[in-house]
């Protein structure tokens, strides 16, 4: 199962993916997460000791020029375009509580010099992830779909858009449905997140109604204050959780229907 969760910032996808990365963990998958997203708070959200001193793998100069022959920010020069990137994952990737983690970091834009080999790699890695391993592979990214593309869409079993009552989420959920559609992505669903009442499962339905919602996520001021005290939020929300075994047993469906 390869899932990418992605949606506008802020709606509460690192929320999402940690949890549903805990939830496979505890059902006994491997799991291999992946922060793909630039705030790269995935880690700390899955409990990971010192998540400040993971290096992003677009940070390691070393690699990136051993990997594609230049080095990174150096303008007008030739470099591979499919580097190798097999033992990556298990070479650069961090564990805790039987997950594994790797931290992408940003994919680099114009203006700040050239960046094409960084962006080669993570493309390369990406790639490598979603089409070779076999176990379960989780995507909390950006709020676009940058770190897809035509070549890896095929291997995407669900990419889900987590959204929130607000005009925003919505806009950006119905911009990110049109550009997975245009590279080939056609398996995607909703969760709703932050409800705090029918009314908002209503406003959330209505108007993305060429979504599938695979569920609803409450609004919870515990998972707030768990943040706040240092406290382990994946676990502070009992409602939450057992909506979160509602929307895997719904994805475990869809991958093996009976």
């Amino acid at each position: 199962m390869k899932i990418a969760i992605s949606g506008k910032g802020g709606v509460g996808k690192t929320l999402l993916s940690a949890l549903l990365i805990k939830e496979y963990s505890r059902r006994g998958f491997s799991v291999l997460a992946i922060d793909a997203d630039p705030d790269t708070n995935l880690a700390s959200a899955l409990g990971f000791p010192n998540p400040d001193n993971i290096t992003p793998i677009s940070e390691m100069k070393e690699l990136i020029e051993q990997r594609t022959g230049v080095k990174p920010g150096q303008p007008g020069s030739l470099f591979k375009l499919n580097p190798r990137v097999d033992d990556i994952p298990d070479t650069y990737s961090k564990m805790h509580d039987g997950i594994r983690l790797m931290v992408m970091g940003k994919v680099k834009r114009g203006g700040s010099g050239c960046y094409c080999s960084e962006n080669t790699l993570l493309q390369a890695l990406i790639t490598h992830l979603l089409v070779v391993n076999n176990e379960v592979v989780i995507l909390d990214m950006a709020a676009g779909i940058e770190h897809l593309s035509r070549a890896t869409a095929k291997a995407v079993d669900k990419l889900l858009v987590v959204v929130e009552p607000g005009r925003k989420s919505l806009e950006t959920a119905l911009r990110i449905k049109q550009l997975a559609s245009d590279i080939g992505i056609v398996n995607i669903a909703a969760v709703g997140n932050k409800i705090r009442n029918p009314g908002d499962i209503d406003f959330l339905t209505s108007n993305l109604p060429g979504f599938v919602f695979l569920g609803f996520l409450p609004f919870d001021s515990s998972i707030t204050e768990a943040e706040i005290s240092g406290g382990n939020a994946l676990e502070a929300s009992q409602t939450i959780l057992l909506e979160i075994e509602s929307i895997f047993t719904q994805l475990e469906t869809s991958r093996n229907p009976q």
